[in-house]
């Protein structure tokens, strides 16, 4: 990891705040998006992972809400996806959270098609 990636994620930021929601719920395969480099970027960072059921994909994207307002009292600025729950989109404006179904994820392919942003895999808990 270089030093950039290093300090995407410090302690209290909106940007912990989201994994350790995702991470709470056991998602899969976490990715920090850095996009601030990337010329027509819709948002700073991208915070991606990936649910096994559409159970799962909805009961993420409530923890990350819940760990986030508790943390730093703040709600999404839109959401989508809450009906399907096959892709759901927290907007926190600078941060975008999608949280995948793994199909989905695969078929739309974020990290590949912002493939110029430097990308920070977080560990699946082991828990």
């Amino acid at each position: 990891m270089n030093r950039s990636q290093a300090q995407i994620l410090t302690p209290n930021s909106l940007q912990e705040l989201i994994v350790e929601g995702m991470k709470d719920r056991k998602a899969k395969n976490i990715a920090v998006l850095d996009l601030r480099n990337v010329k027509n970027a819709l948002a700073d960072f991208f915070i991606v992972c990936s649910g096994t059921s559409d159970t799962q994909v909805d009961s993420i994207a409530d923890s990350v809400e819940e760990k986030v307002w508790k943390g730093i009292k703040q709600n999404p600025f839109h959401k989508e996806g809450r009906t399907n729950r096959e892709w759901i989109l927290l907007d926190y404006t600078d941060i975008v959270v999608h949280v995948f179904k793994q199909e989905k994820r695969k078929f739309y392919a974020l990290e590949e098609l912002w493939g110029d942003a430097q990308i920070l895999y977080v560990p699946d808990s082991d828990n």
